[in-house]
């Protein structure tokens, strides 16, 4: 039954059903929140009988899982990071829950036991990840599902952007380290990147085919966002590239995996004594250079990929040291 109260000056009504289907509604007059809610119950009815209580009941999420990671995740650009996700989702209890036991509130228990133990962004993922699932099982696969009980879970918000930029001492600590360290590639690499803003990814899968010298550009063919673009290379970038040893055109320019590109990261923070860096704060320390070289927004974009400025923005952390040199500069 719809439950209907008067709240002030508006009429509030509530349906609920067993299954998990949730409507809520104000109105000015009663008469209007009675006819919502008659209309409100019929739609929760048609839901509840295009459910199969019996699918739910045999149904696990592991299996969904499984089938999801067979069907879905191989067309994918991030195959390997979605599979890392799944399989940490499959060895937790959430995944042996029946689908008919899936409910907002047990998601929603899920969501503050991980929020517990990993950052925010972490859980944003996993719980996108499940919703991405359940509404392809509901949609593609014929599985009984009324709703997307993910979909009803709050999502925690993700904190504030990544701010951490890279000073001249810690840049010199870096280059010093590299000059002990035996890697072949990982000058070329760190070099190349903070120079470019390239992505991890995109800068291990780039060839030598890619690379115009006589117009100092780059084509990135396959990028995080599915859409190619072609950078601007600088006289630092482009000697970076110089003692790099030059194969056949299909030949990737930095041949290494990404494994051993993070072994190699970590151990010259080691050894210039350098905490709390990541290799994908380089790509900040990138943007926020490219700015401070005066490349406005639609050429930086360019450059990084991004195709949402606010997106960029968050890349972007001018020193509020150098903006007062430049205010001092302007005033003076």
């Amino acid at each position: 039954m719809a439950t209907i109260r008067k709240r002030g000056m508006r009429w509030q009504v509530q349906v609920r059903r067993s299954n998990g289907y949730r409507a809520s509604r104000s109105f000015l007059l009663r008469a209007d929140a009675e006819r919502w809610a008659r209309e409100a119950e019929a739609e929760a009815d048609r839901r509840f009988l295009q459910t199969d209580p019996t699918q739910l009941a045999k149904l696990r999420l592991s299996d969904l899982l499984r089938r999801y990671e067979a069907s879905v995740t191989p067309a994918k650009r991030s195959v390997a990071t979605e599979r890392q996700f799944l399989a940490a989702l499959l060895a937790r209890p959430l995944a042996q829950l029946r689908l008919v036991d899936l409910t907002p509130r047990r998601l929603a228990d899920y969501r503050d036991e991980r929020l517990s133990r990993v950052r925010p962004a972490s859980v944003l993922r996993e719980l996108a990840l499940l919703q991405h699932v359940l509404e392809v099982a509901r949609r593609e696969w014929g599985v009984g599902l009324a709703d997307n009980p993910c979909r009803m879970v709050a999502k925690p918000s993700a904190g504030p952007s990544r701010q951490r930029r890279i000073g001249p001492a810690e840049w010199a600590a870096l280059c010093e380290a590299l000059q002990r360290c035996r890697h072949p590639l990982l000058g070329a690499v760190l070099r190349f990147a903070i120079e470019t803003g390239m992505r991890r990814s995109e800068l291990l899968r780039v060839v030598w085919r890619d690379l115009d010298e006589a117009s100092r550009t780059l084509r990135i063919r396959m990028a995080k966002n599915g859409h190619p673009r072609t950078i601007a290379l600088s006289e630092a970038a482009l000697a970076a590239l110089a003692g790099v040893q030059r194969h056949e055109d299909e030949a990737r320019i930095f041949p290494m995996s990404a494994n051993a590109l993070r072994l190699a990261w970590e151990r010259l923070k080691r050894r210039a004594g350098i905490e709390d860096l990541r290799f994908h704060d380089l790509r900040h320390e990138a943007i926020s250079r490219l700015f401070e070289k005066g490349l406005n927004v639609p050429e930086v974009a360019v450059m990084s990929g991004h195709r949402d400025p606010r997106m960029l923005f968050r890349y972007t952390h001018p020193r509020p040291e150098d903006i007062a040199r430049k205010l001092a500069k302007s005033s003076g």
